[in-house]
């Protein structure tokens, strides 16, 4: 049996004074990838959030690793440094004469390393072989403010395995992307998982693309409405439950 990377209990999150997620349970193990998906609104990046700690949880329970995630948000901070998340939208000052290399040494900065001054080239090859892993070290010398909307992704990607992570958490990361980057981002994705045994956990619109590169899928509207293999979970019946009217126009479109 696999270890279990992340497992949510009866988790209720609150916004405001509604619950946006209510009494939800699953487990994500190594070598996984999980997609949430939903209709607008159904509380997948509440989901997220509350499980990075962003968000307080009003009930229920978040394991890491074994360690449970606390009211406040706090985890320890080596199972903090086992995850990476990469959200929809990275905002950043576009002034800040930051170029891509010294974006992706923070990843491996903000893991408090004390990096004695002879121990650099470790640090420097981290950010290198990071960097050829998404097809982006020709980036490495230019500034972040003069990158394109699937340069920011790949280098964000980068950022994320600067450092050997347990769990990736993924929020409509590929959006902005043509269809040539996305399907080279996701083949990314699917060796990470096998080579380093990642769990991923994705929030998704793209059911097409939730069929052909997720193992699991988890049907999401405030609480969840079912949860399996992509046949089970996408079926016409279950999609129906989750989608509501929505997935009357997400037939047609289709």
């Amino acid at each position: 049996m696999k270890e279990v990377v992340l497992a949510v209990e009866q988790l209720t999150v609150y916004r405001e004074t509604y619950a946006a997620v209510q009494e939800v349970s699953f487990s994500l193990e190594a070598g996984t990838d999980t997609a949430i998906v939903g209709p607008n609104g159904a509380g997948k990046s509440t989901l997220v959030q509350a499980i990075l700690g962003i968000l307080p949880q009003q009930a229920g329970k978040v394991f890491i690793l074994g360690q449970p995630l606390r009211r406040q948000g706090s985890l320890a901070p080596q199972i903090r440094q086992q995850i990476a998340y990469l959200p929809q939208n990275f905002l950043v000052d576009r002034r800040i004469p930051m170029t891509v290399e010294e974006l992706v040494g923070l990843g491996w900065d903000r893991l408090g390393f004390q990096v004695p001054w002879k121990d650099q080239r470790k640090r420097r090859h981290a950010v290198r072989d990071a960097l050829a892993r998404v097809d982006a070290l020709h980036l490495k010398r230019q500034l972040i403010s003069g990158l394109s909307g699937g340069e920011t992704k790949r280098v964000l990607l980068a950022y994320c395995l600067v450092y050997p992570r347990r769990l990736l958490i993924l929020d409509e990361a590929p959006a902005g992307l043509d269809l040539r980057g996305e399907t080279e981002f996701y083949q990314l994705l699917y060796q990470l998982k096998q080579e380093q045994d990642w769990a991923i956990l994705q929030v998704s619109h793209d059911l097409d693309m939730v069929r052909r590169h997720c193992d699991r899928v988890l049907c999401l509207n405030r609480t969840l409405r079912c949860q399996g293999t992509p046949d089970v979970a996408l079926s016409p019946e279950n999609l129906s439950a989750a989608y509501g009217s929505e997935f009357v126009r997400y037939r047609h479109r289709n």
